[in-house]
């Protein structure tokens, strides 16, 4: 939650709906072609210094965020027009472009500019836009987020000129975030049993009796299949992964409605072979979606393998190409209670088809550092996510998202790349109206079928808990305007929109 509310970004995008929110930016144009985007910053918002939100803060957040992370690698430049206008250009046509660059955190130029190792920088006294700029008490397991005195958004007004932090500057609000720090999600839920958090963003299995019941008046949680789909990762740069009979054959020995009912308590429903989250059904062909490829049958798993050459031997142990027996290892981080129970699922899985398996549980910055290097086996982890299914397929299948191993990535971390999908993917993003990007999206979920490059498991839930007794305004699903999770762009809205109950 940290940098939501610290920073904020020109628009926010609800997952739930797609609808954007003009933020930072209170309006913007995409050139004809869609090969500039030109975004308008919204009056009157001041950094926490007192100083105003101009346009060269746009370019320097970009520069600063390429130098240090990478990404964007569709941008050409970064251009002021005046105080309030920037316009950002394309080395091709990027019709995609508005959401995921609407939704970078802006910094201020006057104070990033200044810093020569920005990646290296601590920012202990975060100069910026939001809600709650200022750290205090800090502590090993703990710190406070004190509010930004003068901050913008206490008197933004809607369309209709309404409030639309439903308060005022003169009223109250939040008085502030204290962040504690959870060795995991055992730790993190006995906290909010508890009754010493207001806000549990984490799984907790069985939340009715372990957290609702204890006080059904408050206490309230929603897990909408939202969040980026939860895959079986398998680095294709090995044998026998980068075989698409070998995975596809894996796809079939998965009980995803076990892993669903039993690993995450019935929170996720199984993924289909589009591998989209719940989000986007209106994008999924339904042939695709209906086909059995994700569907648990161990007989047509065995006969897939059969056929791809990955026999049994005389021991009923499942042999590769190579004549040796196949075993595999699964990484999971030691502290998700929820997808280590996933994982080991599929050991079980597994096994019923000759292949033995194991699960290796580090701490997840081992595990994370394995992904980004590609220097992993496999793993069950989260996939990228955007606005439209674009972002998706890109970090999945596109060959200009492929890392050498040893090379740092931040998505794509299976090093798959498909030319008939990155052609696709091209004609995607040149495309201006959400009817001809939805028909090319589905030849795309149409190669993505054929090759598999990961084993989707299930859309993500976005995990959100919270008890009302001391302050109201929670999103909710009768009232989606944000999820409950902590990390999302629109964790300002919920943190706009909170306030004491009175």
């Amino acid at each position: 939650m940290t940098g939501q509310a610290i920073y904020e970004p020109l628009l926010i995008v609800n997952p739930l709906s797609g609808e954007v929110t003009p933020w930072l930016a209170d309006s913007w144009a995409m050139s004809d072609g869609a090969i500039a985007l030109t975004f308008y910053l919204r009056p009157g918002v001041t950094w926490s210094d007192g100083r105003p939100l101009v346009a060269k803060d746009v370019v320097t957040t970009f520069a600063v965020h390429r130098a240090v992370t990478g990404g964007y690698d569709y941008l050409d430049s970064v251009t002021v027009n005046n105080a309030t206008a920037v316009t950002l250009t394309f080395t091709r046509p990027y019709s995609v472009a508005l959401q995921e660059l609407g939704s970078q955190l802006i910094a201020p130029d006057h104070v990033w500019s200044a810093i020569s190792e920005p990646a290296e920088y601590p920012n202990p006294e975060p100069i910026a836009t939001g809600p709650f700029t200022r750290v205090a008490n800090f502590q090993a397991q703990s710190f406070d987020l004190m509010p930004n005195p003068t901050y913008w958004g206490n008197n933004r007004q809607d369309d209709a000129g309404a409030s639309s932090t439903g308060r005022t500057a003169d009223q109250d609000s939040l008085p502030g975030i204290r962040m504690l720090a959870f060795a995991g999600n055992d730790s993190a839920n006995l906290a909010a049993v508890s009754g010493d958090v207001d806000w549990a963003p984490q799984y907790m299995a069985d939340i009715q009796t372990a957290y609702i019941d204890k006080d059904p008046a408050h206490r309230h949680y929603w897990f909408p299949g939202a969040d980026s789909t939860i895959q079986w990762t398998l680095n294709t740069t090995k044998a026998p992964y980068n075989d698409p009979a070998f995975r596809k054959a894996l796809s079939q020995a998965i009980d995803r409605k076990t892993i669903c009912a039993t690993g995450m308590s019935g929170y996720a429903q199984p993924a289909d072979p589009t591998g989209l989250s719940e989000s986007f059904q209106t994008w999924k062909d339904p042939a695709v979606a209906a086909a059995p490829l994700c569907t648990y049958d161990k007989a047509a798993a065995t006969a897939a393998l059969d056929a791809a050459g990955y026999v049994l031997g005389a021991d009923s142990k499942r042999l590769g190409l190579d004549g040796k027996p196949l075993t595999l290892t699964i990484q999971v981080g030691s502290t998700s209670s929820d997808w280590l129970s996933v994982a080991r699922i599929i050991v079980q899985n597994l096994a019923d088809i000759g292949i033995s398996a194991t699960v290796d549980s580090p701490d997840w910055t081992e595990v994370t550092a394995a992904l980004e290097t590609g220097t992993f086996e496999t793993a069950v982890c989260w996939s990228s996510l955007g606005a439209t299914p674009y972002t998706y397929y890109e970090a999945t299948m596109s060959t200009q998202k492929v890392k050498p191993i040893g090379t740092h990535a931040l998505e794509n971390y299976h090093r798959f790349g498909d030319e008939q999908a990155t052609a696709l993917l091209s004609r995607f993003a040149a495309a201006t109206d959400q009817a001809g990007q939805i028909e090319i999206c589905r030849q795309i979920q149409q190669r993505y079928a054929d090759q598999l490059p990961v084993i989707p498991l299930f859309p993500g839930p976005v995990w959100g808990a919270y008890t009302d007794e001391n302050f109201t305004g929670w999103p909710n699903r009768d009232n989606p305007y944000a999820s409950l999770s902590t990390r999302a762009a629109t964790t300002v809205l919920v943190l706009n929109a909170l306030r004491p109950r009175g």
